[in-house]
C-alpha cells in the first residue's frame, strides 16, 4: 500500500481486458455520492460527494482540491451537488447543486469560481454543456423541468417543462439534446437553439419505469441509454433479467438498432469514441463494456467485476481510464409512499477505483 496525501493507492495485478489499477480512498466526511465526470484536456476528475465536489488528478489519481457546495437550507432533501459539465472551449465547468438549486461556475485551470447561477427548478442533477450553442442545460429532477443558461454568462435564457422527470441527458454538439424521462419511459429530444421540446421516444426494453443512463457516440449519432428496473438498490439477485438492458438509438429518428444485457442497478454510462467502446456502471458489482463494431452492430465484450455498490463512472478520453466512485452503505430510511425504495442516507468510505487495460 502507498500512502500520498488526500489519498490511499491499493495496487491490483493485472489481468486481460480492463482491471482494477487502483483504488483512491478519499479522506472525506460520510455523505452520499453521485455522478463523475472527467476534464481530459486538463487532467481532472470530478467526484460529487454530498456537500462538495472532490476533485483528483486524472494521472496521479491524487486528491487535489475539493469545492463545497453553497450554504442552503439543510432541511431541504437534496443532495448537495451531483454532477460536473465541462466546457474546454471556455475553460469553464458548470456543477448542478442540487440542494441549493443553483449552478457553480468554475475555472477549469484553476478551479476557482467564477459565479453561481440561480435556476428555475427544484434538484438540478443532470446538467450538459452544448458547444453547438454554447449554453448550459441543467435537468431539475424535483420539477421536471430544465433551466438553460448561457455559459459565457450565466443568464438564464429559458426554463423547458419536460412532462416528466428527466434523469441523464447528452448533447451530439450539433443542435440537439437528449434526456431520459424515466417515469415516461422514455427519451426527449430538444432543439438546442430554439429551445423547443420535439419526438419523444419509447423505450419499451424497460419494461416499465427508469430509463435512467445515458452516453452518446457523437460522431455516428448513436445514443446508448440504460434500463434500472432495480431503481437505487438491488430489488433482484445479480444476474441477467429481461429488462436488465442497455437500449441503442438512433439519435437521428429513435429507431432502435438493438438491446444487449447489462448488469443490475446502473446510474451512469459512457461512451469512448477513441475505442469505440461504450461503458454501463451496475451497482450490482460490474462494469458491462459493449464494443461498437460499426454503427449497426454491437456487441458485449466484457463484464469486469468491480464492487456491490459501484452505480457510475467516467471514461478520460486520453487514457481510456475508467474512474468508478464507491462508499460503504450506512443505515437505509424506512420507505415511504414518496419514496417507496430510498437509498442509504449516509455512506462511508468514499472511494474512487480506477480501472484501465
Amino acid at each position: 500500500m502507498v500512502v500520498i496525501v488526500g489519498a490511499v493507492f491499493q495496487v491490483a495485478s493485472a489481468a486481460g481486458g480492463y482491471h482494477l489499477l487502483i483504488t483512491v480512498d478519499v479522506k472525506s466526511r460520510d455523505g452520499r455520492w453521485d455522478y463523475v465526470s472527467v476534464d481530459s484536456v486538463n487532467r481532472r476528475v470530478y467526484c460529487s460527494h454530498e456537500f462538495e465536489t472532490v476533485v483528483l488528478d486524472a494521472d496521479s489519481g491524487k486528491v487535489i482540491a475539493k469545492i463545497a457546495a453553497p450554504k442552503s437550507d439543510p432541511s431541504t432533501p437534496f443532495m448537495g451537488v451531483h454532477y460536473v459539465a465541462i466546457a474546454n472551449d471556455l475553460g469553464r465547468g458548470f456543477i448542478a447543486n442540487g440542494l441549493a438549486g443553483t449552478s457553480t461556475i468554475i475555472d477549469l485551470k484553476t478551479l476557482k469560481e467564477l459565479g453561481e447561477v440561480k435556476l428555475t427548478g427544484k434538484d438540478p442533477n443532470a446538467i450538459i454543456y452544448d458547444a453547438a450553442t454554447q449554453r448550459v442545460f441543467a435537468f431539475n429532477e424535483a420539477s421536471d423541468n430544465a433551466t438553460v443558461f448561457d455559459a459565457k454568462n450565466g443568464k438564464v435564457v429559458a426554463t423547458i417543462a419536460l412532462d416528466g422527470q428527466p434523469a441523464f441527458a447528452a448533447s451530439d454538439d450539433k443542435g440537439h439534446i437528449f434526456v431520459n424521462l424515466k417515469d415516461r419511459s422514455a427519451v426527449l429530444r430538444i432543439d438546442s437553439r430554439t429551445l423547443v421540446a420535439g419526438e419523444k421516444w419509447p423505450i419499451q426494453a424497460c419494461d416499465g419505469p427508469y430509463n435512467e443512463t445515458m452516453a452518446i457516440d457523437k460522431k455516428n449519432e448513436r445514443l446508448f441509454v440504460g434500463c434500472r428496473p432495480d431503481y437505487r438498490q438491488m430489488l433482484h439477485p445479480p444476474g441477467p433479467r429481461p429488462n436488465r438492458v442497455m437500449v441503442i438509438l438512433d439519435a437521428n429518428t429513435g429507431r432502435v438498432i438493438t438491446t444487449l444485457p447489462i448488469g443490475g442497478n446502473p446510474d451512469q454510462a459512457a461512451f469512448d469514441p477513441g475505442t469505440g467502446l461504450a461503458f454501463s456502471s451496475n451497482g450490482e458489482g460490474n462494469v458491462t463494456v459493449i464494443k461498437e463494431e460499426s454503427p449497426d452492430k454491437f456487441r458485449v465484450l466484457e463484464t469486469v467485476t468491480t464492487e456491490p455498490g459501484t452505480m457510475r463512472l467516467a471514461v478520460d478520453l486520453k487514457t481510456h481510464k475508467l474512474f468508478v466512485p464507491n462508499a460503504d452503505p450506512g443505515p437505509t430510511p424506512p420507505p415511504t409512499a414518496e419514496n417507496p425504495s430510498p437509498p442509504p442516507s449516509l455512506t462511508k468510505n468514499f472511494r474512487v477505483l480506477i480501472l484501465g487495460e
